[in-house]
């Protein structure tokens, strides 16, 4: 998934800049090789997901994409030529060892592949529908190219988690028989929100500078809504003692600070590579300009002190 992310967000920026949620964006990808090469890992990334999701909880599975924030960096590191940097490199560790610590303490439990009834489906998904509109109806209308991409990260990030708590219904289906998917509302969901969250992550590559960022919002999203569909939705469980809730919270802010290091070095990053070297700069300058502002790195993020 990392690989696919790197992939998919150099591609993006090949091709022409069209408005938020452009339906001709595949258009003008399609025949890149390094798309195809996303696309190709994307496939083997959701088989992978997908056999997990047969065999372990959402509460475990989705908690693990995290890690691939940290292959996305290296990905994006080696196509772009240049030496992973030390700051992101922390920020991909303090990810993973909060992970880590996360599911030790949390132990999560439960593997059921059915969903609960249809009234207590109610309740998080009119919370996940609610959110996933305003999230598209922000980047529609704004034109701020920071908001445009939050918005357009956060609707990606709900209907990936919401996508893969729908894939572990249809592959406990699968398991009961090769035509039992077939004759449930599942899959048919699946086929409408993975794509359509498929092309919202490739908007948000392409209306971002710099992958990490959105990446960040994307990798956060995904598995928190996995774990509430798990909690909610398919009766999982993990450890609630006081103690143990603890630590799970100090695991957590460690993951926290982890994206939050890796987003803001990204955008640091974003904008040295955008400003032209010094003595290129005009002698002159236009009244009320600020020659050490920072440039707008589609995310509202460059000016931020690391």
């Amino acid at each position: 998934m990392g690989l696919a992310s790197a992939a998919q967000a150099r591609a993006t920026k090949e091709v022409e800049t069209g408005k938020p949620l452009d339906l001709t964006l595949f258009k003008r990808l399609v025949g890149r090789p390094l798309w195809l090469i996303g696309i190709a890992a994307t496939i083997l990334g959701l088989v992978l997901q997908l056999v997990a999701l047969a065999f372990g909880p959402l509460l475990l599975v989705q908690p693990l994409l995290v890690t691939s924030l940290m292959f996305a960096g290296l990905a994006s590191a080696r196509l772009e030529r240049r030496r992973p940097d030390r700051t992101m490199s922390a920020g991909g560790l303090l990810c993973v060892a909060g992970l880590a610590a996360f599911l030790v303490v949390a132990r999560p439990s439960g593997n059921s592949d059915t969903l609960v009834s249809g009234g207590d489906l109610l309740p998080l998904g009119i919370a996940l529908a609610a959110v996933t509109l305003v999230s598209l109806v922000v980047a529609a209308s704004t034109n701020s190219g920071s908001w445009r991409v939050l918005g357009l990260a956060v609707a990606t990030g709900v209907l990936y988690g919401l996508t893969a708590g729908l894939m572990k219904v249809v592959a406990g289906q699968f398991r009961t028989g090769i035509d039992e998917p077939f004759r449930h509302w599942t899959l048919y969901l699946v086929c409408v929100v993975g794509p359509l969250g498929f092309l919202l992550s490739q908007n948000t590559f392409q209306q971002g500078r710099f992958l990490t960022p959105a990446l960040a919002v994307i990798t956060a999203l995904d598995p928190l809504v996995g774990v509430a569909i798990g909690l909610s939705w398919m009766g999982e469980s993990a450890d609630g003692r006081p103690l143990a809730l603890f630590g799970e919270a100090l695991a957590g802010l460690v993951i926290v600070v982890g994206i939050a290091l890796l987003s803001t070095r990204a955008s640091h990053l974003s904008a040295e590579s955008e400003t032209p070297p010094a003595e290129e700069e005009p002698a002159s300058e236009e009244p009320g300009e600020r020659p050490d502002s920072d440039p707008d790195d589609g995310y509202g993020l460059a000016g931020t002190a690391c």
